[in-house]
């Protein structure tokens, strides 16, 4: 399965390892509880996924790469212990408690989450030593002497033998007490979350064309040649501050993070022509609504990876509008909740004796306190955490600008404070009608360009697939879009009959044969 429906079913046994019966216990005892054994090529995800269902669930998680820990951290240190037997002191070995069971408890003591996720990267990776202690863990969920505590989940993450030539094979009693789920690389997925983290465009072109090329791996005589997810992601990140800062990418470059030479020849190539196209095409120009003749009888012309090109700059720039759309919105939302709170704070009664300045700085630091415990708690995702420290950073410059002005009035300062609110609001409007432009000059190029071919297919599927698109959409509304999708969708459908009949002709050609 791929690594979306992964994170449903392990999301799903979470939620059923953690039903209780009217009597506070475990619907499933924990006995029964298997262990959730996870296997898939390195890069995929499978480490974002646990965070993901962590908070989403609101339970704790513990991470560890048990590839970086050696026996005595993973089962504990012995120690010599006197005990009676039969009457006798006999000195025995016992163990300290393991650092990762040990983790567990420092992470419920400052969540306060009594359940949770303890999550094993490359589990069968390990080193000869650690390897029968893995078994253990597996198999009675325990390190050592200690048991994982009640209430928490183990999920175990490996890769296959043909990505690591270190890996072990799990034997038939431990396979026997685990849940398997194994995970492929699937393009269409990670394409969803490559538009939500912002993977560059030129990789999400190119991958469009080449999809064959997103997940290599293969043996030559000087190695191992793989491509992997992390490593796209990886070079998107160095293309866009190699690009901020004016410096040049090429083969060299690129085969760092993709090490089968071809693919990275070809991506360096293919790097330069996108480069070429967003200049001569001048898609900023097209979004706000300057669409000369001369381009639209070009790319016309173009062979069909030159238009799926073009199309992926265009939904780039629209990508990048919808993005920043969604952060002001949600920044807008959460400061307003701020002041909100700020405004219940300083109209107070039982504050009528304190000053201005003294209680929004009070409760700056109440939101700075909550914002970390959050953060800690895994509440918050990236986008999130964005905008809280957004926030945070607005109101101490609130701040500042009262006591500069020396606010002392309570009712004057939130009256100020009110006042430079309504210019994020209409900085919100601004880039919302902006968004809404950038469409609708990106479906009159399309339009004058394509009409409903397949390239028009092309873009309105991919503003659907994208997070932000759909969701500016959902909230603003565009016509072309749903007139668009609604043809897309009949014309989907009438193929699909038209394919089901032709089936049936054939299957009742055979039989009567």
């Amino acid at each position: 399965m791929n690594i979306k429906r992964a994170k449903n079913e392990i999301k799903n046994t979470v939620q059923a390892y953690l039903k209780k019966d009217e009597y506070g216990e475990y619907r499933i005892p924990v006995v029964r509880q298997r262990p959730i054994l996870m296997m898939g090529p390195p890069g995929i995800g499978k480490t974002a996924i646990m965070e993901q269902i962590a908070r989403e669930c609101q339970i704790g998680l513990v991470s560890y790469t048990i590839t970086h820990h050696t026996r005595q951290s993973a089962v504990g240190l012995p120690f010599i212990e006197k005990k009676m037997y039969g009457g006798q002191e006999y000195s025995v070995t016992e163990y300290t408690m393991s650092e990762i069971i040990a983790s567990i408890y420092e992470k419920m003591e400052k969540t306060g989450f009594e359940e949770g996720i303890l999550f094993i990267d490359e589990i069968n990776c390990v080193s000869e030593t650690l390897a029968p202690t893995m078994l253990q863990f597996l198999q009675c969920k325990t390190f050592g002497n200690h048991a994982i505590p009640k209430g928490w989940i183990i999920v175990a993450a490996g890769n296959p033998p043909e990505y690591n030539k270190s890996v072990r094979d799990f034997d038939i009693v431990t396979l026997d007490r685990v849940k398997k789920i194994d995970v492929k690389e699937d393009y269409s997925v990670w394409k969803e979350y490559a538009y939500e983290v912002g993977i560059h465009g030129a990789i999400l072109s190119y991958l469009e064309l080449k999809k064959q090329n997103f997940y290599q791996i293969e043996t030559t005589v000087t190695g191992k040649k793989f491509i992997t997810a992390r490593g796209w992601e990886d070079l998107s990140e160095i293309l866009y501050l190699y690009e901020e800062l004016g410096l040049p990418v090429d083969h060299e470059v690129v085969v760092q993070y993709l090490s089968q030479e071809t693919v990275a020849k070809d991506f360096a190539n293919y790097l330069e022509l996108y480069r070429e196209y967003e200049q001569s095409y001048r898609v900023k120009e097209i979004l706000t609504g300057t669409i000369s003749d001369v381009m639209i009888h070009r790319v016309k012309r173009a062979s069909f990876d030159e238009k799926l090109s073009v199309i992926s700059l265009l939904l780039g720039g629209l990508f990048d509008s919808f993005k920043e759309s969604y952060r002001t919105d949600l920044y807008v939302t959460e400061l307003f909740e701020a002041l909100k709170e700020c405004k219940a704070v300083l109209l107070s009664e039982r504050n009528a004796e304190k000053r201005a300045d003294e209680l929004l700085e009070k409760q700056l630091h109440i939101r700075e306190k909550s914002l970390e415990e959050n953060i800690e708690l895994g509440f918050y995702d990236k986008e999130q955490i964005r905008a809280h420290r957004a926030v945070l950073k607005t109101l101490d410059g609130y701040l500042l600008e009262v006591k500069k002005q020396n606010l002392t009035d309570k009712e004057e300062a939130f009256e100020y404070i009110r006042d430079r609110f309504s210019n994020e609001t209409v900085k919100r409007e601004e880039q919302m009608e902006t968004s809404g432009r950038y469409l609708e000059h990106a479906f009159d190029f399309m339009e004058f360009a394509f009409l409903e071919s397949q390239e028009m297919v092309v873009f309105v599927t991919e503003l659907t697939v994208n997070r932000y698109s759909s969701a500016f959409i959902q909230e603003n509304g565009c016509e072309r879009f749903y007139q668009y999708n609604k043809r897309l969708l009949f014309g989907q459908q009438q193929r699909e009959i038209l394919s089901g009949i032709e089936e049936v002709k054939e299957l009742w050609k055979n039989q009567i044969m």
